[in-house]
């Protein structure tokens, strides 16, 4: 990331920095790592510290299935239109280990009467469709379908929705999520090569600055539960902030595909990484231009990771029966490749307008009980020629 302000801030930290009345703004310093990592410095007009109620805490999140078979998978949500009626209701969970989770979320309500804040947990929200606002103390933050929204962990935020359709995909991450290491200087800056740059990375652009009293609903997510938390202001108070750590947007459409004269690795897709996986962006792009190129991938064997595709827009050239907003997973100690009959036909094409988000893991990853409704058992045989429909969705 790189260095953001927003606001009023004083000339220099921890120093006193006084309100109109005379009081001082309380300073906050979010940090990560300790004080090791990115940290932004925040200045609140109450204490964020003062609580006026503490309520009981719900069990919140989901089930792994341990018992599941070694198989590839395909999970048939295309035809998914709400999955919950509120934002956190509406969470789906779908695969998962210790490290990220992948859900949907398809809420029917299109606000939120309460504050969010994920505790343990840095989360990239891909806008699949709709558009909306995150509403934070850091500002505001326009949403636009094809977005990546990246908000770290204890960012406090709710969502407000447009109307018309909405759907989600959730990665939620153990570890922070950063920009490509590899595409970074010793500073931090993006390098000339990256597919995406700082211009690029939207940030907030206007604080709400809401100093009213009342009830104000915040509900933590942490170790499998949702804490209760009733505060007597908004945690909207800021009058300003400066650093590092700021939820952004970075929109699909914005990456740039590197392409090459022959076929070129999942690598060059990566957008994001975090802890043991990394978040890869596949948009439409030239093809390879080699006179003897085949554009339709090769078979792979995975040996140390799983791969999960989530096909947003297009019709992949290597894939037949997967529809619009349908995950397939490829576990590590399974080859994966085209589709019978797909790697001829693509053979003499220039290029595609396919769009997926694809989340490639080190460690394997789970189905949860919400997952099984949308298992294709088909799906393991679709590379047999003749194997006939294998959209039936059927939990095993």
């Amino acid at each position: 990331m790189y260095y953001h302000r927003l606001g009023q801030i004083p000339p220099k930290r921890h120093t006193q920095f006084r309100q109109p009345d005379g009081s001082l703004y309380k300073e906050e310093v979010v940090s990560s790592e300790g004080f090791s990592g990115i940290y932004s410095i925040l200045y609140h007009t109450h204490p964020p510290t003062r609580v006026k109620q503490v309520g009981e805490a719900v069990k919140f999140g989901p089930t792994r299935i341990d018992e599941y078979s070694l198989r590839h998978t395909h999970l048939n949500t295309s035809k998914v239109e709400t999955t919950g009626s509120d934002y956190l209701d509406a969470r789906k969970v779908l695969l998962m280990n210790n490290d990220c989770s992948l859900s949907i979320c398809a809420p029917a309500k299109r606000t939120m009467d309460y504050f969010y804040k994920n505790a343990e947990g840095d989360e990239v929200i891909f806008v699949h469709d709709g558009a909306g606002t995150l509403i934070s103390p850091f500002g505001k933050l326009d949403l636009r379908k094809g977005d990546y929204v990246v908000i770290p962990r204890t960012v406090i935020y709710k969502l407000e929705f447009e109307e018309g359709p909405l759907r989600l995909l959730i990665i939620e991450s153990a570890s922070p999520v950063e920009t490509v290491k590899r595409y970074r200087n010793q500073l931090g800056q993006l390098l000339e090569h990256s597919p995406y740059c700082e211009r690029d990375i939207r940030p907030p652009h206007t604080l709400v600055n809401d100093t009213s009293k009342g009830d104000f609903l915040l509900k933590i997510k942490k170790q499998g539960y949702l804490h209760h938390y009733v505060y007597d202001y908004s945690p909207l108070d800021l009058v300003g902030w400066d650093g590092f750590l700021w939820p952004y947007a970075f929109s699909i459409h914005d990456f740039e595909p590197i392409t090459g004269r022959l076929h070129q690795p999942p690598p060059v897709h990566q957008t994001f990484q975090g802890h043991n996986f990394v978040i890869c962006s596949f948009v439409p792009r030239l093809f390879d231009y080699h006179p003897l190129s085949i554009p339709a991938p090769y078979n792979h064997s995975n040996i140390d990771s799983d791969e999960v595709l989530y096909y947003a827009e297009g019709n992949f050239m290597s894939r037949k029966g997967i529809e619009r907003g349908s995950f397939t997973l490829h576990p590590g100690g399974l080859p994966h490749g085209p589709h019978p009959g797909t790697v001829e036909k693509s053979i003499g094409a220039k290029e595609t307008h396919e769009l997926a988000v694809m989340l490639d893991t080190f460690k394997p990853l789970f189905l949860t009980t919400d997952a099984l409704a949308f298992v294709d058992k088909n799906y393991p045989m679709s590379w047999t020629e003749g194997s006939g429909n294998f959209n039936e969705v059927n939990a095993p």
